[in-house]
């Protein structure tokens, strides 16, 4: 089986993490999240180590969850729902406080959790093909694992209606409301995303890392363990809900879910 998650590093110090079950997608599951949680541990104490790029395998960047997962999990017992809510927070917590210069390149699909990388990392770029949402209340559960995230890279205002409609939108729209930083022909993306990191490297790493950690805590962006663990809290009773498994069954069979009317 392959690895979820594929790291590496070149002779620059950019590493690269690369979502990796491109069959879904890049749906992730608890497997998947404690792979790239492990990663971004392991490139976080590497000091060769002075950028990240994530980046999907196959014809989309990331999906959101795995609905075969969360379908398992809404059977889940507390202790271990809980846990399995609290990977989602953890990984999305780490990549947002990484000391490093972080960087996405968006292709294709970016759903869900997806959007909540994108919210995360430093510098975003998508083709203008890519396609988002903030799809979860759409199956009956709640984006609490990355709600502060959103809010954060888009304001209050677009999170409340993208999170609460579940829309679909463009990479323009993307552009429009913060979430992507430029939107870039596919031809032409891996040079600009060269472009810019190329211009990062001019900056020195101490003074990037006490930057980033400057900005997240002076305005009360770092979640403390508290915080973490009410979004799981919330995160794993919504999925465990009547609701939560009437949204997965009525993407399941196709059909419209009983509240709508």
């Amino acid at each position: 089986m392959a690895d979820p998650v594929l790291l590496s590093v070149d002779a620059r110090g950019i590493a690269t993490a690369t979502l990796n079950k491109p069959a879904k997608g890049n749906a992730y599951d608890e497997e998947l999240l404690g792979a790239l949680i492990a990663g971004l541990d392991r490139l976080r104490d590497d000091a060769a180590v002075r950028a990240l790029v994530i980046r999907g395998a196959g014809k989309h960047f990331q999906a959101g969850a795995d609905l075969d997962w969360l379908a398992k999990a809404a059977t889940y017992g507390p202790e271990q729902a809980f846990a399995a809510s609290m990977a989602t927070t953890t990984a999305m917590q780490k990549l947002n406080e990484f000391p490093k210069p972080t960087f996405a390149l968006v292709h294709g699909a970016c759903f869900g959790g997806g959007c909540g990388v994108v919210c995360c990392v430093d510098v975003a770029i998508a083709t203008p093909e890519a396609i988002f949402g903030l799809t979860e209340v759409r199956v009956g559960v709640a984006p609490t694992p990355i709600s502060t995230h959103m809010v954060h890279a888009m304001g209050l205002r677009h999170t409340r209606r993208y999170a609460l409609t579940g829309e679909r939108f463009d990479a323009a729209e993307a552009l429009r409301i913060g979430l992507v930083h430029e939107v870039v022909p596919a031809d032409k993306a891996e040079a600009r995303l060269a472009e810019i990191i190329d211009q990062t490297m001019l900056s020195a790493p101490s003074a990037i890392a006490v930057t980033k950690d400057s900005f997240l805590g002076a305005n009360g962006l770092k979640l403390s363990a508290r915080e973490m663990a009410l979004l799981a809290h919330e995160s794993w009773m919504q999925r465990a809900s009547a609701e939560g498994k009437e949204g997965l069954a009525a993407f399941r069979e196709k059909r419209r879910p009983a509240w709508y009317r």
